[in-house]
């Protein structure tokens, strides 16, 4: 029979050996940097300013900006979930504000023609003599 401080120290010596493996597993799953994200969102928070998002949706637009400055902090602190994460959610505000700028100059355009649609039958019933 061996002593008992040896089967103490073998389980001691097994126990630091699988938690070596496990940090060195851990470390070489650390995720790339999200390239494709980050080149994501840039043309889209360039699409939201070509588009004026910057007047009308300007909340919406730095949030974008500040998240994709966020998500390269993140990649430069190796942070590369967090960094994911702030770019997908940087392109999904980007397009955000072009979507409502879009709605908002499709709502201008709207009005503008019902102003005229509105003006053209006044002329058309004045000119007709039918004042309704």
């Amino acid at each position: 029979s061996q002593p008992r401080g040896g089967a103490h120290l073998r389980t001691a010596v097994g126990l630091t050996g699988a938690l070596s493996v496990l940090l060195l597993a851990a470390c070489a799953s650390q995720p790339p940097a999200p390239e494709a994200n980050l080149h994501d969102a840039q043309p889209a928070i360039a699409t939201a300013e070509q588009a004026q998002a910057g007047h009308y949706a300007p909340g919406e637009l730095n949030q974008a900006r500040t998240k994709l400055q966020s998500a390269n902090a993140a990649v430069t602190d190796n942070r590369m979930v967090s960094a994911e994460r702030l770019a997908e959610e940087s392109t999904a505000d980007a397009e955000l504000a072009t979507a409502k700028t879009a709605d908002v100059k499709a709502h201008s355009v709207n009005n503008e023609m019902q102003h005229s649609t509105s003006t053209l039958i006044d002329e058309i019933q004045r000119s007709a003599g039918d004042p309704q």
